[in-house]
């Protein structure tokens, strides 16, 4: 089953918008680089930056109780953070806990948050959802079809923007939903190899327009309704490195 890449994309902060890319070089072991690294805590999260341990999503300022968040841009280049929203930009020094603490503070009054969060990071632990899981799932790269999503679609007869499934890896050309029964099987892209480890159970953050920041689709029980699971892309880890890029053949085998 051949398709091709279509879109690659990274999330350097837990929660907020994606950052396009045009390649990318993968790490047996490793998850997809620069994602997820960052995340804003909630006060008494429990997490220690010293000695870092997966936290539920709900420890996090995400996009499950934050809708808001899909209306703040968020670009992050090298170590500094700029965060667009109402047309109005503002940077901030990561590498400087001033800068952190005015990012977490620009977060908390943009979102009428309660509580100032914080912004951290710990490398190499990575802020994905399934790092719970096991460290394998915590380094793991997430891969849509949007062949799927098309299927899903017309199934439920509303267009679905593909974004709010915040993927690594968006392909086509794959038979819908033939991903799913992949598990434990593999995935050629070139010289790089990957192998399915887990289907993606979706959340309601799904639920979150990418382009309105409203909850206006209710995708979890929509999929449920529809096909009696809540699944949509799966996860997988890196067995064999390399560069892959857009248009690149991806087969699963």
């Amino acid at each position: 089953m051949t398709g091709r890449i279509v879109a690659l994309a990274r999330y350097p902060i837990k929660g907020m918008s994606a950052e396009p890319l045009d390649s990318v070089t993968l790490q047996s072991g490793e998850g997809f680089p620069g994602d997820r690294q960052w995340g804003f805590a909630r006060p008494g999260s429990g997490f220690d930056p010293s000695d870092p341990k997966p936290l539920p999503k709900d420890k996090f300022v995400v996009l499950l109780q934050e809708a808001g968040l899909a209306g703040i841009e968020a670009r992050l280049e090298q170590h500094t953070l700029s965060l667009t929203t109402a047309g109005a930009t503002h940077s901030f020094d990561l590498a400087d806990q001033t800068g952190r603490d005015g990012a977490a503070q620009f977060l908390q009054s943009a979102l009428k948050l309660n509580n100032t969060p914080s912004l951290v990071r710990s490398d190499p632990h990575r802020f994905t959802d399934v790092s719970v899981v096991s460290p394998e799932l915590m380094n793991a790269v997430s891969i849509l079809s949007r062949d799927s999503v098309a299927a899903f679609s017309e199934d439920i007869g509303r267009p679905i923007n593909e974004k709010r499934f915040r993927m690594n890896i968006e392909v086509k050309g794959w038979t819908p939903w033939v991903e799913l029964e992949y598990v434990g099987r593999g995935i050629q892209i070139g010289s790089v190899r990957l192998k399915v480890l887990l289907r993606t159970r979706r959340c309601a953050a799904t639920e979150v327009n990418p382009e309105t920041a409203e909850r206006d689709l209710p995708l979890p029980s929509l999929l449920r309704k529809t096909y009696a699971h809540f699944d949509m892309g799966v996860y997988a880890e890196v067995v064999e490195g390399g560069t892959i890029k857009l248009g690149d053949e991806i087969v699963l085998q």
